[in-house]
């Protein structure tokens, strides 16, 4: 007989799911998903908006792939954030990739890097936002799930008076 390991073997993993369902589904929560999406997309056609597409392939290319990895990060959150939350670690990272990538290659123009640099910020700052919303307390987030019930306080229902 095997044992489900990591998240799947968590005793509270409904509650968990719900609690991140709720803050995905937050007003909050849908305009940071909706603007990462649109840093992404933007991300991604920069090199034709902001005209680098011919002299700088190497970058073009990078703002490609990584503007749809942003997008596509995106609409997991916004469809299904109580499954997708673990990855909004991503966002951040691909943000400060996005700052550093025309020093990393090597090759930009004065645009690019401007380019780069407001739209790295962005996507930073939206995903430590992503990530704070599934930090935050939500309403009814204060129940515990244990042995198959809900219950208030400390496991095994039973209440501190203090």
């Amino acid at each position: 007989m095997t044992r489900p390991t990591g998240l799947e073997a968590h005793p509270d993993i409904v509650a968990m799911r719900a609690k991140y369902e709720r803050a995905g589904s937050s007003a909050v929560a849908q305009v940071i998903d909706g603007l990462t999406l649109l840093a992404g997309l933007y991300l991604a056609i920069s090199p034709w908006v902001v005209g680098f597409f011919t002299g700088l392939p190497r970058l073009s290319v990078n703002n490609l792939i990584t503007g749809l990895v942003v997008a596509a990060l995106a609409l997991g959150f916004a469809s299904a954030y109580g499954r997708t939350y673990g990855l909004t670690w991503m966002l951040p990272i691909l943000g400060i990739w996005t700052i550093i990538t025309p020093w990393v290659i090597r090759s930009a123009t004065t645009g690019s890097i401007w380019n780069n640099v407001v739209t790295g910020a962005v996507i930073l700052l939206l995903g430590l936002g992503a990530m704070a919303v599934g930090n935050r307390k939500m309403p009814g987030a204060g129940t515990h799930m244990t042995g198959g019930g809900m219950t208030g306080g400390m496991p095994g229902g039973r209440t501190h008076r203090g």
